[in-house]
């Protein structure tokens, strides 16, 4: 008999078909009365295929074994509560690394060289009046990395190919980094023109690049953000960037996304994306494809690849 999956979310159509494959779907973000269909097909539920998985889901399904999350964090699921009960948590790492890491440079050059300003200029007809004017560039710049991870350790290759020096902040000095490691955050944003933050989220990177952190970084300093909008304290970087205290943001991430403070969008030493760092077609394919590989994994008995719980 096949297994019993509960699909939270929409994900991509590749994933999704492999999914169907094998096994039963019950698909909860399309159902028209959610509590009842968790009522009807609760107890025979042996995985969760995506992420919002919250405690009182979990207590509502007895026969849980294991969460295959659609994508590199995990964040959205109560881990707690997955681990008191032994359930599995699995995520779909290493295939997003290289879309995530493109998005980070091309968000620091657009940024740096006012691309989508440059744009609306060309488009608006305004080419041969006043001139555009000088940008900024990344050649020669230091780029200080929050989180030099299986991504950061990408990003910083780029940005090396961009001939930007590269230094990290993490909770540990890596072993054989060529980089220079800060052990604390304030004093590597004082001494980088760039913040790169590519921390998960959750309660231990919460408002962790603070208002202390974005003032080191300072009137000439960046802040990029393709972690979690809730890693960094995004009220006072608001008030920053509206004073000119920090130089400029590009954001993928925010606190409250899709909802946003929307004294973002009269900014204009800001670049906007909506959360799109692993939005590409290969990529969502390979992550759909990695989650049906971790839950084949659980249900073959063979240990799951990505385990993270």
């Amino acid at each position: 008999m096949p297994v019993d999956i509960l699909q939270t979310h929409a994900f991509h159509h590749a994933g999704q078909t492999a999914l169907a494959e094998k096994f039963t779907v019950h698909k909860l973000h399309e159902a028209a009365d959610p509590e009842a269909l968790l009522a009807q097909i609760g107890p025979q539920i042996k995985a969760i295929a995506g992420g919002d998985v919250s405690a009182e889901l979990i207590a509502r399904l007895p026969a849980l074994e294991i969460v295959a999350t659609f994508g590199v964090g995990y964040d959205s699921v109560d881990v707690q509560a997955a681990a008191a009960r032994d359930i599995v948590v699995a995520n779909t790492p290493e295939v997003l690394n290289d879309a995530v890491a493109e998005l980070a440079i091309g968000l620091m050059i657009a940024l740096a060289r006012r691309i989508p300003q440059a744009d609306r200029y060309v488009r608006e007809g305004r080419w041969g009046g006043k001139k555009f004017g000088l940008t900024g560039e990344l050649t020669g710049k230091t780029v200080g990395i929050l989180g030099l991870g299986r991504i950061g350790k990408e990003i910083a290759a780029r940005a090396q190919a961009m001939k930007m020096r590269v230094v990290y902040h993490g909770r540990h000095e890596q072993a054989n980094q060529p980089f220079v490691y800060y052990s604390d955050l304030e004093d590597m944003a004082r001494d980088s023109d760039w913040l790169m933050v590519i921390a998960p989220g959750g309660a231990g990177t919460a408002g962790l690049v603070s208002r202390k952190v974005l003032e080191a970084l300072g009137p000439e300093g960046a802040v990029v953000n393709l972690g979690r909008g809730t890693v960094i304290d995004e009220a006072a970087m608001l008030e920053l960037l509206k004073s000119g205290g920090l130089g400029g943001a590009a954001l993928d991430v925010f606190e409250n996304e899709p909802e946003m403070d929307e004294a973002f969008f009269g900014l204009e030493n800001v670049v906007l994306s909506p959360h799109q760092g692993s939005a590409t077609e290969q990529t969502r394919t390979l992550m759909g494809l990695t989650l049906v590989e971790n839950l084949d994994a659980h249900f073959a008995g063979r240990p799951v690849p990505h385990r993270v719980v």
